[in-house]
C-alpha cells in the first residue's frame, strides 16, 4: 500500500501536519491578543480620563468649553472635535462604568 503524499519526506520537511497548523494559528491569535487587549485597556483609560474632566473648573478657564467652540462656529476645527469627544465621553459615563466593571472582573478571573 502506497503512503499518501502528506506522509512522505516532503511533509516532514514542510511540517504539514494538522497539529502544527492549528498550533501556529493559536500562537498567532495569542500574539494578537497580547497586542489587542492592552490596546483596548489603554483606550478605556483614555476614555475614563476624558470623562472626569470638569467643564467649570478645568475646561472653561482654558477656552475648551462647548459654548466657546460652538459659539464661534469652530465646531469643525480640531479643537471643536476634541471638545466634542470630551463631551461624548462625559455623556456615556454609565457605559464606561459597566466597561470598567467588566475589565476588572476579567482581570480578576484571568489573573
Amino acid at each position: 500500500m502506497k503512503k499518501p503524499w502528506c506522509c512522505g519526506p516532503l511533509a516532514a520537511y514542510l511540517d504539514l501536519s494538522l497539529f502544527s497548523l492549528t498550533n501556529g494559528l493559536a500562537e498567532a491569535l495569542i500574539g494578537l491578543g497580547m497586542f489587542f487587549w492592552p490596546f483596548l485597556e489603554g483606550l478605556l483609560i483614555l476614555a475614563n480620563a476624558l470623562a472626569i474632566l470638569n467643564e467649570d473648573r478645568f475646561l472653561a478657564p482654558r477656552g475648551w468649553s462647548m459654548s466657546e467652540v460652538s459659539g464661534n462656529g469652530r465646531s469643525k476645527s480640531l479643537k471643536g472635535q476634541i471638545v466634542g469627544l470630551i463631551y461624548a465621553t462625559q455623556f456615556f459615563r454609565m457605559p464606561l462604568i459597566a466597561l470598567n466593571v467588566l475589565i476588572i472582573v476579567v482581570k480578576l478571573v484571568s489573573g
